[in-house]
């Protein structure tokens, strides 16, 4: 899951646009940040570990110059957290071209050996979208032998068809190609969002991409429509937009950005992140009336979880309170990185109000239950604040398989749900009763938003995996490769010199 914006302007420099475009877009990474802009002549790129605000500063608005530009938020699937795997990657043939890209490629360890054996190209780093990147560039160059060079945007659409029926995956990307434009492209499935946005500028039409339309507003751009998936859309130095639909598609997103990752003043793919959730309280608050349960007060886990628990009050006549009380200067413990960093974090960002906890039975709502790290710390925090019972409602379903599109669920054996029955969930995480979301209410609930959908990924529910390649040997090397990531994580002090002299 990260953050990506592209911004073609016809008369005003882009680099404040895009930073405070990423500022929106900040939810969806926390990890590293980057910015490329074009001047006509020369490429200007700043990226670096942090946050937007930490990363950039007013100096950067005098060197980061160009009317055509885009920025990324990073938070890591693939890859490590170096800076030098931040985004945007570049490659300086054909053409000279930058990349950002949300989402996860699955036939890595397939495209890498082709990009490095069979096309002899240096990849510097283990990010899928350094591959996809030089994957791409391979592409427009085939186009280029076949075609010529007369026709440029014809090339680069070829190279992204071609592209497209090689990489498998999630993909939604955005490209800044010297000479040419700025590209934008997403994969035949849509697993990932990605818009396109128009504004009436000074001398004609400015158009912009980004993850989440969000992005838009800030900067007085107006949604046209969703990218479709399998399509491609160019815009060219003078400000002409154009499309090509490079293969055929079939509109299926990740469900998940609807529970946790989008925020809910998103409009994903015609549907109101928003009301999905209400929705989700919904048909959660049917279970906790049928459940018998005697609450005193629902509380939400914040901040994600606020639209769902108060639905569930309105529905059920019971009383809605805030008592647990978030730290807004820590950032989201499921995107954090390291297990370690997760749970020290929760009593950072969360304290309990005992006036509203002694003595009562509450019900906490949260968004999901993915490692269970986080609800343990929560329910335990309520006990100590004096709760009498503690029940918990999910308002998505079990999380029971990895995410192998974008988002950091990498194993089966870190997710608590895997293998187990809710009550014996309900017992690791100490709470005295548990309620989950059904699949079924769930797909109910964000399918009220368009009809057009006929279904929707939620392989990390029912294991569904919707591209068809990822088998029980793929799920094994991602248990296999994140077991030796975390015994050099968890290695003494002693490690880093291991560390260094490996490096030399």
């Amino acid at each position: 899951m990260c953050g990506i914006l592209g911004i073609a302007n016809k008369s005003s420099d882009v680099f404040a646009e895009i930073y405070d475009g990423l500022l929106m877009l900040q939810h969806r990474g926390q990890d590293a940040s980057g910015i490329v802009t074009h001047t006509g002549e020369f490429f200007r790129e700043r990226k670096a570990n942090g946050q937007v605000k930490d990363v950039f500063n007013a100096s950067d608005a005098e060197t980061l110059t160009g009317k055509i530009g885009m920025g990324h938020v990073r938070y890591p699937t693939a890859g490590s957290l170096s800076a030098s795997e931040a985004q945007p990657f570049f490659v300086n043939a054909p053409y000279g071209i930058y990349l950002v890209h949300n989402g996860n490629i699955t036939n890595t360890a397939e495209q890498r050996e082709k990009v490095t054996a069979k096309y002899s190209r240096h990849l510097r780093t283990t990010s899928d979208s350094e591959i996809l990147l030089n994957v791409l560039a391979d592409k427009v160059a085939d186009a280029m032998k076949v075609n010529g060079n007369a026709d440029p945007i014809r090339n680069i659409f070829a190279g992204v068809k071609m592209t497209m029926e090689r990489v498998q995956g999630a993909y939604s990307v955005i490209c800044m190609i010297a000479g040419v434009g700025l590209l934008a492209f997403r994969d035949p499935n849509g697993i990932r969002p990605l818009s396109v946005a128009q504004r009436e500028g000074q001398d004609g039409l400015d158009y912009a991409f980004a993850s989440e339309d969000v992005a838009f507003d800030i900067n007085g751009f107006s949604k046209i429509r969703d990218v479709k998936p399998g399509e491609a859309m160019l815009v060219d130095l003078d400000g002409n937009l154009h499309e090509t639909q490079a293969v055929e598609g079939k509109l299926t997103p990740c469900i998940f950005e609807y529970v946790y990752l989008a925020r809910p003043d998103s409009m994903l793919d015609g549907i109101s992140v928003y009301k999905t959730q209400l929705r989700m309280g919904q048909t959660l608050a049917k279970q906790i009336q049928d459940s018998g349960l005697e609450i005193d007060s629902i509380i939400p886990v914040p901040d994600s979880a606020r639209p769902v628990a108060l639905e569930v009050a309105n529905a059920t006549g019971i009383r809605y309170r805030e008592a647990l009380v978030k730290n807004r200067y820590v950032g989201r413990t499921f995107i954090m990185p390291g297990q370690q960093e997760r749970q020290k974090s929760v009593r950072r960002k969360l304290n309990a109000i005992p006036l509203e906890m002694k003595g009562l039975n509450v019900l906490l709502i949260d968004d999901s239950i993915v490692r269970g790290n986080t609800i343990t710390k929560i329910v335990q925090m309520c006990r100590d604040a004096g709760a009498k019972k503690v029940y918990i409602a999910s308002a998505s379903p079990p999380v029971k398989y990895p995410n192998v599109y974008g988002i950091d669920m990498p194993t089966r054996h870190e997710l608590i749900a895997h293998g187990r029955e809710i009550e014996e969930i309900r017992e690791e995480i100490g709470a005295d009763a548990l309620i989950y979301q059904k699949l079924e209410d769930l797909v109910w609930a964000a399918h009220e938003g368009n009809k057009e959908i006929e279904t929707f990924d939620c392989s990390c529910f029912d294991g569904n995996y919707i591209t068809g390649n990822i088998t029980e040997d793929y799920l094994n090397g991602l248990e296999n490769s994140t077991r030796v990531s975390k015994k050099i994580e968890d290695m003494p002090a002693q490690g880093a010199s291991w560390n260094s002299a490996a490096a030399g």
